[in-house]
C-alpha cells in the first residue's frame, strides 16, 4: 500500500465553508488553484459541458483516470451548455452564489459567451474572477497558445535546466501550471481579504502561467543586469553554492549533497578526511568553492563512489552534513517517512478499490483541511445544485442545457 489507509471524511465544513467557488476551467492550472481551496473547505463547482467534461478527465492510467481524481477531489460537478438557449441566464442565477469563478479559456472567450467581467460583476459586484492564460488577457502575446510546456521553455526555465553539453529541458510535470495554480489560490485568498476585512469589491485578477515561473528563477535577470552573462547549463551543479550535487554512489544508487552554509561545507571535508582543504585559497569561502568547483567536486564525488548509498547516508547523518538519498517513485511510495507523515494516504475508489494521493496541505492546527469527497461524475451533482436554485431538473436536461 503506498499510503496510510483513510476513508473519505464527509461533507464536513472547513476553513473556506461558505465559499463558493465556480470552476470552468479544463486541465491543470485551474483545477490546481480550485483544489486548494476545496481541500480546505470550499464549495468547489466543476462547470462542465454536458457529455465531455473537463479535458483532465481523459488522461489515463491503466483506465483510471488519476489526474482528475487528484485535482478535483472534494470538488463538485454540474453540467452546462453554454450553446444552448438561456445558458447564460441559468449560469448567472448560479453565479449569484459564488465568491469566487476560475476560467482558463482563451482571452476573450467569456466575453463572446455573453460572461464576460462586465456582466458578471454587474451580476456579482463581489465576484473574484480568475482569468488563466498563457501569457495575458491583454499584450503582444495575449493571442499566442498558452500551454505550459511553452511557458515553461520561453520563460527561460528550460535554458536553466539540464547539463550544459546536452538540450535544454522540460519538467516531466506540469510545472507551470501548478505554479500558477499556487499563485491562483493565494491571489484568491488576497481579494477575498480585500472584500471582508476592508469592505472593498469583486475584481479581475488577470494570471498568466508564464510570470509565475518567472518569479521562481529567482534572480536570474538581477544577475544578468549585473554581469551580462549568461550562465551555462550546469546539471545538479549550483552557480551559487559548492560543492553541491547528485553523486553516484558505489551501489549505482545515487545521494544529493548540498553544503551551502559555510559551517556545512566545513563539516562536509572534515567527513571525508580533506580538513585540509579548510583553509586551501581555492575553498576557502563560498566564492572561491564555486570559481573552483570542477576540482572540488570530483573529491566529494570519489568519497561517494567507494561506498554505497546506505554507507554514505550513514557516514553523512552521523556527521550532521546534508545529504539525502535521491528515491525513485516506488521507493518514495513505500518509504517509512511519507508514511509517518501521513504525506500520502490511500482512499476509497470506485475503480481502483482504493488509490493514493498526496494529502492536504499545508497542515492547519486549528482549521485543519479535510479529504471529504472523491472526484464527482460529470454532472453528478446537477439535482443538488440546480434543484438548489429552484430549477425543474427535468426541464433543463429537455431544453438540453445540463
Amino acid at each position: 500500500m503506498s499510503g496510510v489507509e483513510k476513508e473519505w471524511a464527509g461533507d464536513v465544513p472547513g476553513a473556506l465553508d461558505g465559499v463558493r467557488v465556480l470552476d470552468l476551467s479544463r486541465l491543470v492550472a485551474g483545477n490546481a488553484v480550485t483544489h486548494l481551496l476545496a481541500d480546505h473547505g470550499a464549495d468547489v463547482i466543476k462547470v462542465e459541458k454536458p457529455g465531455v467534461g473537463d479535458d483532465l478527465r481523459n488522461w489515463k492510467t491503466e483506465g483510471i483516470t488519476t489526474h482528475w481524481k487528484v485535482y478535483c477531489r472534494n470538488k463538485k460537478s454540474v453540467t452546462l451548455n453554454f450553446r444552448a438557449e438561456g445558458a447564460v441566464e441559468l449560469f448567472l442565477d448560479l453565479v449569484d452564489t459564488a465568491r469566487v469563478l476560475v476560467e482558463n479559456f482563451k482571452p476573450g472567450t467569456l466575453e463572446k459567451m455573453g460572461i464576460g467581467p462586465e456582466v458578471l460583476l454587474a451580476r456579482n459586484p463581489n465576484l473574484i474572477i480568475i482569468r488563466i492564460s498563457g501569457w495575458g488577457q491583454e499584450g503582444m502575446w495575449a493571442h499566442r497558445p498558452g500551454f505550459g510546456s511553452l511557458v515553461e521553455a520561453m520563460s527561460g526555465f528550460a535554458a536553466m535546466n539540464g547539463f550544459a553539453d546536452r538540450p535544454p529541458v522540460l519538467p516531466p510535470l506540469a510545472l507551470a501550471d501548478m505554479i500558477a495554480g499556487l499563485y491562483g489560490a493565494f491571489s484568491a485568498m488576497v481579494a477575498i481579504r480585500e472584500i471582508e476585512s476592508k469592505g472593498g469589491a469583486g475584481q479581475v485578477i488577470d494570471l498568466t502561467l508564464y510570470e509565475p515561473v518567472l518569479s521562481v528563477l529567482g534572480p536570474i535577470v538581477a544577475n544578468y543586469d549585473l554581469t551580462g552573462v549568461v550562465p551555462e547549463r550546469t546539471g545538479s551543479l549550483s552557480n551559487q553554492s559548492a560543492p553541491r550535487n547528485v553523486y553516484r554512489c558505489k551501489d549505482g544508487k545515487y545521494v544529493a549533497l548540498s553544503a551551502s552554509m559555510q559551517a556545512m561545507a566545513e563539516r562536509l571535508l572534515r567527513t571525508i578526511g580533506r580538513a585540509d582543504l579548510i583553509d586551501d585559497p581555492r575553498f576557502r569561502t563560498n566564492t572561491d568553492r564555486v570559481k573552483n568547483r570542477d576540482i572540488l567536486d570530483p573529491i566529494v564525488g570519489a568519497f561517494m563512489a567507494e561506498r554505497t548509498q546506505a554507507e554514505n547516508l550513514a557516514i553523512f547523518e552521523e556527521a550532521g552534513v546534508t545529504v539525502g538519498a535521491v528515491p525513485d517513485v516506488g521507493e518514495i511510495a513505500e518509504h517509512p517517512y511519507p508514511l509517518d507523515r501521513e504525506a500520502l494516504v490511500s482512499m476509497p475508489d470506485a475503480q481502483a478499490g482504493r488509490l493514493a494521493m498526496h494529502n492536504v496541505i499545508p497542515r492547519l492546527s486549528g482549521t485543519p483541511g479535510q479529504l471529504r469527497m472523491p472526484a464527482p461524475e460529470l454532472g453528478e451533482h446537477n439535482a443538488e445544485i440546480w434543484g438548489g436554485l429552484g430549477k425543474d431538473i427535468g426541464d433543463l436536461t429537455a431544453k438540453g442545457l445540463i
